[in-house]
């Protein structure tokens, strides 16, 4: 049987714990790399979230994926590399901008759409588009992997689609136990968010498709003579071109609204909100600033950290939309995040675990 026919039967998930410099680390990742090599499914750390690893040249490895995570198949896949010479031999003559970008960036969070070279990866990575999102992870065991596996990787979220993102191991092993042939257990992740994705417009100007941890104001200072575009208009397209534009995503099981408005407003909006809930016997929980953490009474309050702190708090946003769900909290009320910097990312996430639920108070 081929390593695809195992993924539809194995009842076990393999888990390696990694270290680098440790002696078993070594071994681990040889095994993992192994793994991908033969078709096979890994998730693996990154600096962003998890990711779920196939063979990005492998047809049925890459569907693999789809069909472990539940995804739709018109949503494209990004292929994370070890090198820039790794990524020239999947993509067409790229400009000067996109060497620079990667220059400056890699590796770290951010993915380039470019044209993609005919017959070098699986058309279900591309979802039949001309391009493709290549990025090359900052995280020492996904790029040894990446390397010992020799091969280009395609890896979406270690997640069920429309799941909360993995932070850690164990939220792939909730997600993904007996799905997929093993984790790399790196521990937790860094910036907690996916990574930003962008594309070319021309030769100048940088549009953004999805927000991440590289933000615009990261963007525009490091190339100041470009002209850097939103995600806005990119997000009101029928045709994702990247990962995250089109299908809710990282949504909790209950019920998530989010509120926006005058911090004392939105408080007391919430506060009304639960006592509704409660009275109507469900479950509730709140996800709120520290600094006005004490304003809230739920079955479940939890702390996304300070407002001054937008880094914590993407850090902590999809671990805390699993403590909702471990709890099996119904209905959820979340304070907004001020949308400068990475809370624009932030907030991207948040509007779409919430299914763009939003009360604006005025």
């Amino acid at each position: 049987m081929d390593k695809q026919g195992l993924n539809d039967t194995m009842n076990k998930t393999t888990i390696w714990q990694v270290q680098l410099g440790e002696p078993a680390t070594a071994l681990s990742l040889k095994e993992a790399a192994a793994v991908l090599q033969d078709g096979g499914l890994v998730a693996f750390p990154t600096e962003t979230v998890y990711g779920l690893g196939a063979d990005a040249r492998n047809t049925a490895a890459v569907q693999g994926i789809f069909t472990a995570k539940g995804r739709p198949s018109d949503n494209p896949l990004i292929v994370h590399i070890a090198s820039i010479s790794q990524a020239d031999e999947l993509v067409q003559p790229y400009p000067p901008l996109a060497a620079q970008l990667m220059k400056r960036f890699w590796p770290g969070p951010l993915t380039i759409v470019l044209p993609v070279r005919e017959d070098k990866l699986s058309p279900l990575v591309t979802a039949g588009l001309a391009t493709v999102g290549i990025r090359m992870p900052d995280h020492p065991a996904a790029l040894a992997l990446i390397e010992r596996a020799a091969c280009p990787v395609a890896a979406p979220s270690a997640n069920r689609s429309g799941r909360p993102s993995p932070t850690l191991a164990a939220h792939v092993l909730e997600d993904l136990e007996g799905r997929i042939d093993g984790i790399v257990d790196g521990g937790a992740t860094g910036v907690g968010l996916e990574s930003t994705v962008i594309e070319l417009a021309d030769d100048r100007t940088i549009r953004i498709l999805r927000p991440g941890g590289i933000t615009q104001e990261t963007l525009r200072a490091a190339f100041p003579h470009a002209v850097i575009e939103g995600a806005d208009a990119a997000e009101s397209e029928a045709a994702p071109r990247s990962p995250g534009m089109k299908y809710t995503h990282y949504a909790p099981q209950g019920e998530l609204t989010l509120v926006q408005g005058e911090p004392a407003k939105v408080a007391a909006y919430i506060r009304v909100e639960v006592e509704k809930a409660k009275q109507r016997g469900e479950t509730t929980g709140v996800l709120a600033f520290e600094e006005r953490i004490a304003f809230y009474e739920g079955d479940l309050v939890l702390s996304c950290g300070s407002e001054n702190l937008l880094e914590e708090a993407a850090h902590r946003l999809y671990a805390a939309l699993r403590e909702f769900d471990a709890a099996k909290v119904q209905r959820i009320w979340a304070e907004c995040a001020p949308e400068h910097g990475i809370g624009e990312a932030l907030m991207n996430r948040m509007a779409k675990a919430a299914g763009n639920r939003i009360i604006r108070l005025q």
